[in-house]
């Protein structure tokens, strides 16, 4: 057989193309089934969460582009002294509403429980939408913005409500809950932090591009939704959310007698789940007041002689490299143990804290950064092992939505505390490690109160 001209062989530029197209291919391909590999891991890809550990990571992927869309026009873009009052604007305009709405959610998804999934795909649809219209008002500093991110914030949460609900119903049996919580966390954090370089990519593009992304993701994350194993929509063995109050748990039992009212519905899920949101909701604190405050301090006062931006990238590196160690670590907690858990990581926050208020420097900033990102990640995966412990299924949802609310009003408290402060690093370290101690001491006394009153494990329900 006659071998070809050379004028019909391919050209080296051709082959070298080629060559590179198939080898990426089959790095994407292999990238591709170890991903698959390891979300299916322990059965999670035979019970269903292998997909809801895929989708939740493209949710965190999403919501990261919208972070940082938002960020490059409210706090990069303008002097330090403005990016202040804008950001306490968009909290302010963003989080009231949203404190008056997030009650509903729970309640609300409680009345749906055979529309689990088309709840998670309605909450991708909306932030699809959001985000093109986002798109088109980000570039002129349009006010339509600040409503518009608080829609995308309320689908969020909605999101993360329903998330948590439905770990219990697809995770393999093999795999305690704490663990199947850490999987599904470190997924979106893994995710976040991939989508950080790649929204700063987009940015270069446009402010808008990062929000054209976001559409697009979320759109996906819409389709992927109603993938999910349809035993997410099953409601064998829930009830409806009880809307009247419980029984009174520091009530002495009387045979034969009714329960005793609460005076309160937060009441109804135990002593032991109250101190956990309380103490989760001091690291949530922490953790907004060291966002904002140190972002701020780092812009006028950069630490170790570094640029500000470098100073920056290396808090948010600490911050992340902390939220993913306390997920790993919350893959080996035990349910037994979420209160020492939580105890724990007050007490090393405050040590933290207290370390770089007397030592302020670079190291001691990564650390405390560091150290916040693994007491919260750790503290609010037992805060959940505790509410998919003790809570009855029937107001589990409702429960939930009422801590992914403090917890986001705890962040916006701590934030707001950090925009208010003088920008004086000692200052500032000093009255967060007094706030985190006590918070510290009140969960000792507390723990101390229920030993004392001889208060037993409460019964497993889920």
């Amino acid at each position: 057989m006659p071998e070809p001209d050379a004028e019909q062989r391919p050209g080296p530029l051709v082959r070298l193309a080629s060559a590179a197209g198939l080898g990426t291919g089959r790095v994407v391909h292999g990238t591709g089934r170890r991903i698959r590999r390891a979300t299916s891991a322990d059965g999670a890809g035979e019970s269903g969460l292998a997909k809801l550990i895929e989708l939740h990571a493209l949710n965190s992927f999403g919501d990261m582009l919208i972070t940082v869309a938002l960020a490059s026009t409210i706090f990069f873009s303008v002097p330090t002294g403005e990016a202040r009052g804008r950001v306490a604007l968009y909290l302010l305009v963003t989080m009231a509403p949203f404190a008056l709405l997030a009650p509903v959610i729970g309640p609300l998804l409680d009345r749906v429980p055979h529309g689990r999934r088309a709840a998670m795909a309605m909450a991708m649809l909306t932030r699809a939408v959001l985000a093109w219209s986002m798109a088109g008002s980000i570039g002129g500093g349009d006010l339509t913005l600040y409503p518009e991110a608080l829609g995308v914030l309320v689908a969020s949460k909605a999101y993360g409500v329903v998330r948590s609900v439905v770990v219990p119903r697809l995770k393999p049996a093999r795999v305690t809950l704490v663990k199947a919580n850490s999987r599904v966390t470190l997924a979106g954090l893994l995710a976040t932090g991939l989508a950080a370089p790649v929204g700063g990519l987009l940015h270069l593009a446009g402010p808008s591009w990062p929000l054209r992304g976001a559409f697009l993701v979320f759109v996906i994350g819409t389709l992927m939704a109603f993938h999910l194993p349809h035993q997410v929509d099953s409601a064998k063995g829930e009830q409806r959310a009880v809307l009247h109050a419980g029984a009174d748990p520091d009530a002495p039992s009387v045979p034969g007698a009714p329960p005793a009212p609460t005076r309160g519905r937060l009441r109804t899920v135990g002593p032991a789940v109250v101190l956990g949101l309380r103490a989760v909701a001091a690291l949530r604190g922490l953790s907004g007041f060291l966002t904002l405050f140190l972002a701020f301090l780092l812009r006028v006062d950069p630490v170790g002689g570094l640029p500000a931006t470098a100073a920056l990238g290396l808090l948010a590196v600490a911050a992340g490299v902390g939220n993913a160690l306390g997920s790993v670590l919350g893959s080996w907690l035990r349910t037994r143990g979420s209160e020492p858990t939580i105890t724990a990581m007050l007490l090393l926050a405050t040590g933290a804290a207290t370390a770089a208020a007397l030592w302020y420097g670079l190291p001691t900033v990564l650390l405390v950064a560091a150290i916040a990102g693994v007491a919260g990640s750790l503290g609010k995966l037992a805060l959940d092992a505790l509410i998919q412990r003790d809570v009855p299924e029937a107001v589990r949802t409702s429960t939930f939505a009422r801590s992914e609310t403090l917890m986001q009003l705890s962040w916006v408290a701590g934030g707001a505390l950090g925009i208010l402060l003088p920008l004086d690093g000692t200052l500032g370290l000093a009255i967060a490690a007094g706030l985190v101690g006590v918070a510290l001491l009140w969960t000792v006394v507390a723990l101390l109160r229920l030993g004392v009153r001889g208060g037993a494990p409460h019964p497993r329900v889920a």
